[in-house]
């Protein structure tokens, strides 16, 4: 406890330098994000949450602070590793009780163009994502009531959540809203890929040839579903793991049979560094992942229509489309410091 306080102190003296006071008089300042015009403006930032400064600083020690958790053991950090582009390697993620978790921990990689969480798309907005891990039993298991009454006996958080919204009352919306301004500005556009959008790289004959397989509807056909330069959509499609789904997906939450076994289209932004992949974490290799989407396509009533009567790929069409989407790894997202633990 004391080791830690310690750290508050110093992370404060290192946000009043050159910052101004974080008992400064005055509104919270604009956070102004930046990625590449090809993402798009097509970006969530709810009217009563616009992104600010004093509000991404929170977020991001919220982010990192295992008191949000049960018994202080974990924080969201503990699924969500920068160095795993916010994964945690594990085919299910452990919380607080010891309990796996059913899926597999999504990447936090660009959730600011995303509106429908989770893999069953659940959770309509990123505010409601948040909430979500934070109480669930098997997750960090504390309601937030209790979470804002215990940051509301540090010596440094009220000030903090003074500076962000205006008042040094803790609230449980305000934790929220905190971790979402922080999780918006997780933005991954620096992999080597966007460098040879922008011009800046030349790709090998085999990474070119997986660009052109991967985008290709008559190659490998991935840009039906993964396409534009973000690698997503706001699209949720059975993408032939089994033939009765043993998990039922967005049926769950629509209960629409047409929704059997159907998942939200995750980004494949540094994909090489997000294993084991799937829902269920069931392919530990790009190599499986590949093999799969070639060879072992199951049929069913709610299969994606665009993995129908699929050509197979070639042994060496299966390396080039992974050379492709190791192209997709973002160094400079997996270091900024902006996104670290602020306590170390």
């Amino acid at each position: 406890m004391i080791k830690r306080f310690a750290k508050m102190v110093l992370l404060l003296i290192a946000c009043l330098a050159g910052t101004g006071s974080i008992w400064k008089q005055g509104p919270p300042r604009p956070y102004k994000v930046e990625y590449p015009s090809y993402f798009g403006n097509r970006i969530n930032i709810p009217e009563d949450n616009p992104l600010t400064e004093e509000g991404v600083r929170l977020g991001r020690m919220l982010f990192y602070e295992t008191a949000l958790s049960s018994g202080n053991r974990i924080s969201c950090a503990s699924c969500h590793k920068q160095e795993l582009a916010f994964t945690d390697g594990l085919q299910f993620s452990i919380g607080v009780d010891g309990t796996p978790t059913p899926r597999n921990s999504m990447s936090l990689a660009n959730l600011l163009w995303v509106r429908n969480f989770f893999w069953d798309g659940r959770a309509e907005g990123l505010e409601k994502q948040a909430e979500t891990p934070l109480t669930n039993p098997h997750e960090m298991g504390q309601a937030l009531a209790i979470s804002a009454q215990k940051l509301q006996q540090s010596p440094i958080y009220p000030a903090l959540f003074r500076d962000a919204f205006g008042s040094n009352v803790i609230t449980d919306n305000k934790i929220v809203k905190a971790l979402s301004q922080f999780e918006r500005t997780l933005i991954s556009s620096n992999s080597t890929y966007d460098q040879y959008l922008r011009g800046e790289y030349q790709p090998t004959a085999s990474e070119l040839n997986g660009i052109t397989l991967f985008f290709d509807p008559g190659g490998a056909g991935c840009g039906h579903c993964h396409g534009g330069p973000k690698t997503f959509s706001e699209l949720f499609h059975n993408n032939g793991l089994d033939s009765i789904p043993e998990d039922a997906g967005r049926k769950a939450i629509t209960g629409q049979e047409y929704d059997n076994g159907r998942f939200r289209v995750a980004t494949l932004r540094n994909i090489a560094l997000t294993a084991p992949y799937m829902h269920d974490g069931r392919f530990k290799t790009l190599e499986e992942v590949a093999d799969h989407y070639s060879d072992h396509i199951q049929a069913s009533a709610t299969l994606s229509p665009f993995l129908e009567n699929r050509q197979k790929l070639t042994m060496q069409e299966k390396k080039d489309l992974v050379a492709f989407l190791h192209l997709l790894t973002d160094s400079t997202f997996i270091t900024d410091k902006r996104f670290s633990n602020p306590f170390k």
